[in-house]
């Protein structure tokens, strides 16, 4: 069986590596400050007649709509800061959205926008590597600093059927899909990605098998996951403490079970995790190379000196 999900790299946002001048701070060069050596009157004219209009905030408002729709963020502004330019003479907004997490938006053509969750787990990934680091312009409207959140209704869209716990950015799938894990309480998790506007939705039993980790689930959550699954199959009584997938064809998937104080079983479940048909590790040997979770019976012991064969 090939499995499908991408190798996950850490997301790399180019905004981040931005340095900006503050609004506030901006200055031309023959503003006052620059030159010490003119006179107080010089230097009022100069204030008056150097520095550049002051935008509103309905004017920053607009501007900083109209930047997200060229970025097609989909988002309804309902607060816009100009928080100043780069070396390249673009301009950086940030913006809070009506529904969903807000942006970091650079006025280039077209304009990059950067949502405020993959800034945030930006930041804290490479202050986790270095107190030190510098990390760029970060989200500061007030509406825009709860960021788990936003992550929580990710979850929620996904259909992610459990009770969320912890939810964070793993990173950027090589078809470019921000990826997301959830972490769940009692039961195993999910990474989940939106391609297209579309949520899909991996269990982390399928991203073990994959090679990928998942932080926030356990081998007992795991265990538990499977052992809902077999309820009411002929293998419902296995107390389940570990569990694996082995793969998929054209019959079903299938999954070991590693039963406490009995032999394993194999079982062969549908896309809708009903069991098939459930084939005990004893003579499933033949089935995906076997069980590996449950030990192998033991030889049988050589027949005695003259014994028959």
């Amino acid at each position: 069986m090939k499995l499908s999900i991408a190798a996950v790299t850490l997301a790399v946002l180019a905004i981040g590596a931005a340095t900006v001048v503050p609004a506030a701070a901006q200055t031309r060069p023959d503003d006052p400050r620059e030159n010490a050596t003119r006179g107080s009157g010089n230097a009022r004219m100069g204030r008056s007649r150097d520095r550049a209009p002051q935008m509103t905030p309905e004017q920053i408002t607009a501007a900083a709509q109209e930047q997200a729709t060229l970025a097609q963020t989909g988002c309804q502004v309902s607060e816009a800061k100009l928080l100043g330019t780069t070396a390249e003479k673009t301009s950086i907004y940030e913006v809070a959205c009506a529904a969903g997490p807000g942006y970091l938006i650079e006025t280039k053509t077209p304009p990059l926008a950067t949502d405020c969750v993959l800034l945030a787990h930006t930041a804290t990934t490479a202050r986790a590597a270095n107190p030190e680091a510098a990390v760029g312009p970060q989200c500061t409207i007030p509406a825009n600093q709860d960021t788990q959140k936003f992550l929580r209704e990710y979850a929620q869209q996904a259909g992610v059927p459990c009770t969320v716990d912890q939810v964070a950015v793993v990173g950027k799938s090589n078809d470019d899909a921000v990826v997301y894990e959830v972490g769940c309480s009692g039961d195993q998790g999910y990474w989940i990605k939106k391609i297209n506007n579309a949520w899909t939705k991996t269990a982390c039993i399928q991203v073990l098998a994959e090679s990928g980790t998942c932080r926030f689930t356990t081998t007992g959550e795991i265990a538990a996951s499977v052992k809902t699954w077999l309820a009411g199959s002929p293998a419902a009584s296995c107390n389940v403490t570990e569990a694996r997938l082995m793969g998929r064809n054209a019959n079903g998937v299938f999954y070991e079970a590693k039963c406490d104080g009995a032999d394993g079983v194999i079982a062969r479940l549908n896309d809708q995790n009903a069991v098939q048909q459930i084939y005990p590790c004893a003579t499933a040997q033949q089935i995906g190379g076997g069980c590996k979770l449950t030990p192998a019976p033991a030889a049988a012991p050589a027949p005695a000196s003259g014994g028959r064969l």
